[in-house]
């Protein structure tokens, strides 16, 4: 090969390299194009309601008490979140709402205050001015300095203004404000409870030597009833879903241990000659494992109704598979000296297995096993919400309802905290099991 060959074939492969180099990110950038225009990213981007997403964030880390006066009957109630269970009790109000006759003063701070009364509503709004709101022939009449700023929203029905302090809405048939508040609100006590709107210190003194407010029982013993058995966040159904939860998840994996281990025997070339039962067993375990988890469990809810078991079983199946081909493997390569070994004593198949082949494999089995136990306790949160068990269960409802999106927060915080958990406990157990 000439000098002049070679320098034509050297000169040529940096072209295509060159070329290759720019291909890549041209492609890279052509299907991220497609995509842009496939899935209407533009329209995604136009029917996006970012002041819903601002509130419902905001409502991850706060809650809103709701100050309602009925314009029927002109009763004014004061409700956390707008439930019953979160009613101020008749004569006791919160500081910042004030009665005065028929007059009801809302005080949203910094200057912000909101006036009910028998003629209408006023909302003072500090640097802006007084929205004045009146009824005439049955319907809500808007008096505010002009233009209207953007979050003041006027229709013939309904008005509502949204600031920084708070939200207030004027229909025909209630006035209602919202002031939004830093906190879990009753995620200890609920209002009607004798430990309610207490500092620490007074909780720790009644715990400790303060007299029995219940003559039947220890203080201490009362708040941990009341705490339990609040209605607001409701610590003791959610304590049984997290605990279902993580049933879902053993039962499921553990189950599928159970199953897949002396069915990857039959799936294993070293242990089992005959090419037609590996190759059956082998396409089982792919049809089982190939079909997702969440398939299953629609499948099984249909046959099984709802429930922690179904979830389980869809687990169980899933798992299965997936156990059945990563036990075979694990079996394929043995060291076949260990067994050899134990042939050589005279054991019969089963003593072979029970102490050549378990204790090579173990490790693998186990740190599968741990591993999948962990990722199946995320699983079983999204399959309990279909078959209605476990924390997923009350998840999806806090989310359907939109109301309550601090308790959605709160159990994203358990679910994260559990999977952790899961993590921690994983771990430590393989350390204890493979190392010793």
């Amino acid at each position: 090969m000439t000098d002049a060959t070679l320098q034509v074939q050297m000169v040529q492969r940096f072209r295509v390299k060159r070329l290759t180099a720019f291909a890549a990110p041209a492609l890279i950038l052509a299907y991220f194009t497609y995509i842009f225009f496939a899935f209407d990213v533009a329209g995604l981007a136009a029917r996006a309601r970012l002041d819903n997403a601002a509130i419902l964030l905001s409502d991850f880390w706060s809650y809103k008490t709701h100050v309602t006066r009925d314009n029927r009957s002109s009763a004014v109630s004061v409700a956390i979140e707008g439930e019953n269970k979160g009613t101020y009790p008749a004569g006791q109000l919160p500081a910042w709402v004030t009665q005065t006759g028929d007059e009801t003063t809302v005080d949203l701070g910094d200057g912000h205050l909101v006036t009910y009364d028998a003629k209408g509503a006023r909302y003072v709004v500090p640097g802006y001015g007084t929205i004045d709101i009146t009824v005439q022939n049955g319907k809500p009449v808007l008096n505010a300095p002009l233009p209207l700023p953007t979050w003041i929203n006027s229709a013939e029905n309904k008005v509502s203004v949204t600031t920084d302090h708070g939200r207030f809405t004027y229909s025909r048939s209630k006035v209602e404000t919202f002031r939004y508040q830093a906190g879990w609100e009753l995620f200890f006590f609920t209002l009607n409870s004798p430990f309610s709107g207490r500092s620490f210190g007074e909780l720790a003194t009644l715990a400790t030597v303060g007299d029995r407010i219940d003559p039947a029982r220890s203080n201490l013993g009362y708040m941990a009833s009341e705490f339990w058995t609040n209605k607001m966040w409701r610590h003791s159904d959610v304590a049984w879903a997290m605990f279902e939860t993580v049933l879902m998840a053993f039962l499921g994996t553990m189950g599928a241990a159970l199953v897949a281990l002396p069915l990857a025997f039959f799936a294993a070339a070293n242990f089992t000659p005959f090419r037609a039962i590996r190759f059956a067993f082998r396409r089982v375990f792919d049809f089982v494992r190939g079909v997702d988890g969440l398939i299953w469990t629609i499948i099984l809810s249909r046959a099984f109704g709802p429930g922690p078991m179904t979830g389980a079983l869809a687990i169980l199946i899933t798992d299965s598979g997936t156990f059945g081909k990563m036990f075979s493997e694990a079996l394929e390569n043995l060291d076949d000296k260990q067994v050899e070994g134990i042939r050589s004593t005279g054991a019969n198949a089963a003593q072979r297995a029970r102490f050549g082949v378990i204790p090579q494999i173990t490790p693998v089995l186990v740190s599968q096993l741990l591993y999948y136990l962990e990722s199946n306790t995320r699983s079983a949160t999204v399959i309990g919400a279909i078959v209605g068990g476990g924390i997923g269960l009350l998840l999806t409802q806090a989310i359907q309802t939109q109301k309550d999106w601090e308790e959605v927060a709160y159990y994203m915080v358990l679910i994260v905290l559990m999977v952790m958990l899961m993590d921690t406990l994983s771990g430590w157990l393989r350390r204890r099991l493979i190392k010793g």
